[in-house]
């Protein structure tokens, strides 16, 4: 797979079959704001752009990528070779070879997952509003069940006990010193989960900074996956305080997108 350099291939232990990579700004055609390697086409960079830079990630994965319509919400498609772009969801699962799961982000936080068998592989799209969910159910108890639901997990994903053969890798995201929210956000983690509130720190009245890979840490422990690798709140991965290899669209408002990929190989 021929990639730009500073493309992140993760380091996890995931079965060798099991593919993956999250983009950078390298590698593209678009111009300013969207330079290089903007991926969504819903931004305001010129169409035959993007189309250009989706051909450049499609060339370095060997697989088509299978862009979402993401809406912050915690609906699972389920990948077929057909499965056209434009697909309502904000995670999608795959069993099969020729199609990647892909996830694009702009400060929210993608995970990627995978079974130690390399059985299947899956994307989610967590911004706060998809990971926290309603009464505790988000993006990544949906992508759970639905992993489950296809019988490519070996055991229900409903308790602690349970997923020890998933491993989850967490991709650059909106970092936990630039992350200011309102306690409505801190309130939707903390009112299911008391101890949720480790992860905010006080920034002014009525605002906090939240630790967005913490939350997600949390919420997949919760789950029963114990194997999490990738990012850990630390400077490096912060989508923010890193201009020069990543988008944002807190700090620059007009924001091309990166994209995060897993697929079978």
């Amino acid at each position: 797979m021929s990639r730009p350099a500073d493309w992140l291939v993760p380091d996890w232990p995931a079965p060798a079959r099991v593919k993956a990579v999250f983009t950078t700004r390298s590698g593209g055609q678009s111009r300013a704001p969207y330079g290089s390697l903007n991926l969504g086409t819903h931004v305001g960079d010129e169409l035959a752009d993007v189309l250009a830079n989706r051909a450049v990630l499609q060339r370095a994965l060997g697989v088509r990528p299978v862009f979402l319509e993401q809406v912050h919400g915690t609906q699972v498609q389920t990948l077929a070779l057909d499965t056209p772009d434009g697909t309502v969801a904000d995670a999608c699962l795959s069993t099969q070879t020729g199609v990647a799961c892909t996830i694009m982000v702009a400060d929210c936080l993608p995970i990627l997952l995978c079974d130690a068998s390399g059985r299947w592989v899956a994307g989610a799209h967590a911004g706060w509003r998809g990971l926290a969910g309603q009464s505790g159910v988000g993006v990544v108890e949906s992508t759970l069940a639905a992993v489950c639901k296809e019988k490519v997990a070996l055991a229900p994903v409903h308790s602690a006990q349970a997923a020890p053969e998933i491993i989850a890798w967490l991709g650059p995201c909106i970092g936990p010193t630039a992350f200011e929210v309102g306690d409505e956000v801190r309130a939707a983690f903390v009112d299911s989960d008391a101890a949720a509130i480790e992860c905010f720190v006080p920034a002014s009245p009525g605002k906090w900074l939240a630790n967005l890979p913490a939350l997600a840490r949390r919420r997949l422990a919760a789950a029963g996956v114990k194997a999490v690798y990738g990012n850990d709140g630390s400077a490096p991965w912060c989508t923010v305080n890193n201009p020069s290899h990543f988008f944002s669209h807190r700090r620059d408002r007009v924001s091309g997108r990166l994209a995060a990929c897993i697929w079978l190989g």
